[in-house]
């Protein structure tokens, strides 16, 4: 499946330039390094590629579309989903009862690789697909290496048992000791296991996106 190999940082770059507030907008796709000076946004707010020149040849005044359209890429740059699958997401997301935009958020953070992010066991969302891959995660006592395998409440995710003894996750179990998962995850510091309660209601799920204008966007 085809997917996004370039620069990441110019993905935070246009999303801030695209900001009505001028508010830095930061997708967190390098983990630790978004939080530091060395961030790109930090650096340079402006957008990547060849910039305007002359006077009078400001920002244009964006439509009603280009507002949908930037919040359904900035909300499927942060999960790291490709257009198709990302479309998959919320038909079958419209299909539920309730509030269609929850239910599309709710399914993207049962994502075992977003799980293995919000646990706090990778640095950026990226790291924990790669991780995925690598088979070195668990569901309910069996290996999945597939990113998008959807966990569901009562399901038990942990770190395959070959892999706590590498050098890489010594570090990663460290990181994660000083950081509290979300409260629809628990989190076993023993045996390396994880339980999902619940799903997480939308006051929950910190991502900073309008999930109605995605809605608004495909109901076209």
């Amino acid at each position: 499946m085809a997917r996004y190999t370039g620069p990441v940082c110019r993905l935070c770059r246009r999303e801030t330039a695209a900001s009505k507030t001028g508010e830095k907008i930061k997708l967190f796709l390098k983990g630790d390094r978004c939080m530091t000076k060395k961030c790109a946004v930090e650096r340079r707010g402006t957008a990547p590629g060849q910039k305007t020149l002359g006077k009078g040849k400001g920002r244009q005044k964006i439509s009603e579309y280009g507002r949908q359209l930037r919040e359904k890429q900035k909300m499927r740059r942060y999960y790291g989903v490709v257009e198709r699958q990302f479309e998959n997401y919320f038909r079958e997301a419209s299909r539920k009862k309730g509030t269609t935009g929850t239910q599309f958020l709710q399914m993207l953070e049962q994502r075992l690789d977003n799980v293995v992010y919000r646990l706090n066991l990778a640095g950026s969302r990226a790291q924990a697909r790669q991780l995925v891959t690598h088979r070195h995660f668990t569901v309910n006592g069996r290996k999945v290496n597939v990113p998008s395998f959807l966990v569901r409440p009562g399901d038990m995710v942990g770190v395959a048992e070959a892999s706590q003894k590498s050098s890489l996750f010594q570090m990663l179990l460290d990181a994660a000791a000083n950081r509290h998962a979300p409260a629809w995850l628990s989190y076993n510091e023993q045996e390396k296991v994880a339980k999902i309660e619940r799903l997480p209601g939308r006051e929950e799920i910190d991502t900073p996106v309008d999930e109605q204008l995605i809605v608004e966007y495909y109901s076209r």
